[in-house]
């Protein structure tokens, strides 16, 4: 048997959602409270860790292959690059903040910080879905000693060299 005891298992099938929904909260929010998009890719890549944790790498690996993260990790920055060149293309500058600068919204609302909510949203996607990797690749690799030297090993899924 993989993963934690029925108790862990338990909690965190009903903790891992709001982790997920507050990590959303905290990226889409952050312009206007304390956060922004690498705390909230912080706290979504903490609900898949904890699934590793509690269920072991097979499960977390079911809902976000190594693969996947790799593409949202690529996808993330893409977006960030082209909302900074957008600045270019509508504004003349690089990085500026075109939405708000051409329609400002009115304070203090989700909408009104123009491109940093689509900037936060980018930095999620690239810090979350990095921490995920960086996880599943110490989750995998093994430090075993072989006479005098230490060699790292991947294991594959079962834990098996």
């Amino acid at each position: 048997m993989v993963g934690m005891t029925l108790i862990v298992k338990t909690v965190a099938r009903w903790v891992k959602s709001f982790i997920f929904l507050y990590g959303i909260y905290i990226t889409l929010y952050g312009h206007l409270t304390p956060g922004g998009g690498f705390a909230g890719g912080v706290i979504v890549a903490c609900s898949f860790i904890l699934l590793i944790l509690a269920f072991g790498k097979e499960k977390a690996l079911k809902r976000i292959s190594k693969a996947l993260a790799s593409e949202l990790d690529s996808i993330g920055a893409l977006m960030f690059l082209i909302i900074a060149l957008l600045g270019i293309f509508a504004g003349g500058t690089f990085f500026i903040n075109f939405i708000q600068k051409n329609a400002p919204g009115q304070d203090f609302h989700l909408l009104s910080a123009g491109t940093i909510i689509l900037s936060n949203i980018a930095i999620a996607v690239k810090v979350g879905s990095s921490l995920f990797m960086v996880f599943v690749i110490l989750a995998v690799l093994r430090v075993v000693k072989k006479g005098d030297k230490l060699e790292m090993i991947q294991t594959n899924m079962r834990g098996e060299e």
